[in-house]
């Protein structure tokens, strides 16, 4: 089966302007995001931009690139016009360009879920951290039936736990599409709870389609703001140091 994985790539992000391209370890954000998606073996990798520069970024590797028009509304929408030039494929998991912490094996967990699943989309979810509050609205609360598909997804706290403390879970914001359901998806007006709660995801539950959910370990964390980078680099480093130690463990 095909299987591409689209990353949508604007430039002029509304918080942090030119975000893809700052640096973390020395390499652009972009290019991190691309690099993990190419040690998914199963995929293809396609940038989808609307910015000569963030082309230029990832340019000698093995990706796609395909350029987009800015005034796009949305990164979905960026990765359907980019992937409509191209041959059409089983499924396609669209990683957004400020995710440096998604790695292929979790990529390819996706993939596996989803080929698994009767949903038409699939996506991940973690436990909640401590030292999180489920009140932030930037943190995405999702809840599910018994079989682990999508009931709601909220920026307020769900469920609301009425006598006792109870266990949240953070949507990480990535999806794997069927082709047919991406090209339908794009093609749907905005939803009134989509509107309400700002979240695209619920476009597709308004619509009846059904979206998938694999819980999973997930230390990482998302670039929104300056600050964001800081958090990355500090993770990574500890990472780093981790894998280090391990593999001089395995040589003793």
């Amino acid at each position: 089966m095909k299987k591409y994985i689209a990353i949508p790539a604007r430039y002029g992000s509304k918080r942090f302007p030119g975000k893809l391209l700052k640096r973390i370890d020395g390499k652009p954000l972009i290019r991190i995001v691309a690099e993990n998606a190419l040690l998914t073996p199963e995929a293809e990798v396609v940038i989808a931009t609307d910015d000569q520069r963030i082309a230029e970024a990832v340019s000698d590797l093995k990706v796609k690139i395909i350029m987009t028009p800015p005034e796009l509304p949305s990164g979905t929408d960026r990765i359907a016009h980019a992937l409509k030039k191209l041959q059409p494929a089983e499924y396609v998991i669209n990683l957004q360009g400020d995710e440096p912490m998604l790695t292929s094996s979790l990529l390819s967990l996706l993939f596996e879920n989803h080929e698994k699943s009767n949903c038409q989309i699939f996506t991940l979810a973690r436990k909640m951290r401590v030292g999180e509050d489920p009140s932030d609205p930037n943190l995405v609360k999702v809840v599910v039936d018994r079989k682990g598909r999508a009931l709601y997804f909220s920026r307020s706290p769900i469920p609301f736990y009425r006598e006792e403390k109870g266990e949240y879970l953070i949507h990480i914001g990535v999806y794997s599409y069927r082709w047919e359901t991406l090209m339908k998806f794009v093609n749907l007006p905005p939803s009134p709870l989509e509107r309400a709660e700002k979240l695209e995801q619920l476009r597709a539950l308004e619509n009846e389609m059904c979206i998938g959910v694999r819980v999973v370990e997930y230390d990482g964390v998302g670039v929104d703001t300056p600050e964001d980078l800081t958090k990355v680099e500090e993770v990574l480093k500890r990472k780093h140091k981790k894998d280090s130690i391990k593999k001089t463990k395995e040589k003793q």
